[in-house]
């Protein structure tokens, strides 16, 4: 497994204090992880454990 290193714009913090991944980091990534992220590009839906 391949470690990205992360670029301006690919997370950012959210009211929790969780580090939140973009889009943009997902594209990069180039895969999806099933794990139902919020910014998923590949509509992945969790509930479902299928892609939209």
């Amino acid at each position: 497994m391949q470690v990205l290193e992360l670029e301006e714009g690919d997370f950012y913090w959210n009211e929790q204090g969780y580090r939140v991944f973009t889009e943009q980091y997902h594209l990069r990534r180039g895969y999806c992880c099933k794990s139902g992220c919020k910014h998923c590009p590949y509509n992945y839906d969790k509930k479902t454990d299928s892609f939209t």
